[in-house]
């Protein structure tokens, strides 16, 4: 068995790709990469040509030299799987960097295996709360849904993210974070330990200064946990990603060392594929746990025409619009959400959230035409402190409200700037949730 074997026909080493001359090895089979003056890596098989093997060598190829010596395992990636693995702090090769007890001990579960057949998924139909009104109220977060955050640099993405950890009504929480700054893994990992999470959370980390070769290997890693952890346990797991453009830059720039043909921007031609194999493991399983993944898409330039938030927009169940530190309560939409709205949640929850968008979406009519110096009417007037409440009450971060609280306060904000005939809801529902003047 080539496992067995050591190899040291190296041909030539690009970026963090080395090429050689070896038998009997399968794609995505591991190798231990050893050269004088550096301690031994791990590598992955990730291209065939005959007898020619590309390896992406995890922990790059600095220091590396031709005649370093290369031994297959003759197994794929796994990763370490059991209720020991919660509290960790893995790196994007699969080690512990939190400088824990080992869990060489440890099960292991395959990295990266095919999605679940669709065919044979159960339909969303449970809600993930999260005390936020503007995902709550509007663009509900349902159970085994994959949904993007798009926003621009320089957006509070990583407050809301943990936000998100924090409040959600999940069992364990997966983080996976991509090229990360040290500064947002220290706040991720602070805010998981000071919110009381932590003991319910995985963390897999490739920061900015790692090998790019680790950061796509970190959705794998965090989807496969997520994975067993539902399919086994029976846990509703939530899968928290930062940043998915990252992960895309990461795919351009090994692509180009391997000489493959850019397609739009740089990006390969299979960017929708390698972005859907992730996407797509977001399952509810039947009579078993669920995976619903929540990423963040950075769009460079704003730019939602970019090819990452582009195709991911294909492929996912809606979006959430981040901008001006607010979460956009017209591009924001969840596809999903009629199979929770009205059915899991309160029969007023459909109409009242229509109703509170139709009239900011109105009062940003009213807003304008006081910035054109138009006069305003009553009504004009009305809208404008509607919107204001509209903003401090549903729109701003730091709001933290259970749903039926939030229900309840769209009611009061209605009745503060408008008279229930100006409202078009049902006379049934606005003679029972209309708030009653003492």
């Amino acid at each position: 068995m080539n496992s067995l074997l050591r190899y040291r026909r190296v041909e030539d080493i690009v970026g963090d790709l080395l090429r050689l001359r070896a038998r009997d090895v399968a794609l995505g089979d591991l190798a231990v990469v050893e050269s004088a003056g550096r301690s031994a890596t791990l590598a992955r098989a990730v291209e065939l040509d005959g007898d020619v093997v590309v390896l992406q060598v995890f922990g790059g190829t600095k220091g590396l030299a031709t005649d370093c010596r290369v031994q297959f395992l003759g197994r794929p990636l796994d990763v370490a799987f059991s209720n020991n693995v919660l509290g960790r702090i893995f790196r994007g090769s699969g080690m512990t960097i939190d400088g824990g007890p080992s869990l060489d001990g440890e099960p292991r579960a395959p990295v990266a295996g095919p999605p679940v057949n669709p065919v044979m998924r159960v339909l969303a139909r449970r809600m993930i709360r999260t005390r936020i009104p503007m995902i709550d109220v509007f663009n509900c977060l349902v159970e085994s849904q994959k949904i993007p955050i798009f926003t621009v640099a320089g957006e509070p993405s990583s407050a809301l993210l943990a936000r998100i950890a924090f409040h959600a009504d999940a069992d364990l929480i997966v983080f996976g974070g991509l090229g990360l700054l040290f500064d947002d893994y220290h706040f991720f990992r602070s805010s998981f330990e000071d919110r009381g999470v932590f003991h319910r959370a995985v963390m897999f980390v490739n920061l900015a200064s790692d090998p790019v070769v680790e950061r796509l290997l970190v959705p794998d890693l965090a989807l496969a946990v997520a994975e067993r952890f539902a399919a086994d346990e029976g846990k509703r797991v939530l899968v928290l990603l930062t940043d998915m453009t990252s992960y895309a830059d990461a795919l351009k720039e090994v692509g180009i060392a391997m000489e493959h043909i850019p397609a739009n921007r740089g990006y390969l031609g299979d960017l929708y594929t390698q972005l859907a194999r992730r996407y797509e493991k977001a399952c509810d399983f039947q009579g078993a746990g669920s995976v619903t993944i929540l990423a963040v898409t950075t769009m460079p330039g704003n730019d939602v025409t970019h090819p990452v938030p582009d195709t991911t927009g294909y492929i996912t169940e809606g979006q959430l619009y981040l901008h001006d530190g607010m979460i956009d309560p017209f591009g924001s939409l969840s596809r999903l959400k009629q199979h929770v709205v009205g059915r899991v949640t309160r029969e007023d929850h459909g109409p009242l959230a229509d109703t509170l968008i139709r009239l900011y979406a109105e009062a940003q009519q009213a807003e304008h035409k006081r910035t054109m110096a138009f006069e305003l009417g009553e009504h004009d007037r009305r809208l404008l402190r509607y919107a204001e409440l509209f903003r401090a009450r549903f729109m701003d971060l730091n709001v933290d409200m259970e749903l039926e609280r939030a229900l309840d306060t769209g009611w009061a904000t209605l009745a503060e700037c408008f008279s229930p005939s100006e409202i078009s809801i049902r006379p049934a529902l606005l003679q029972k949730y209309w708030p009653q003047t003492a």
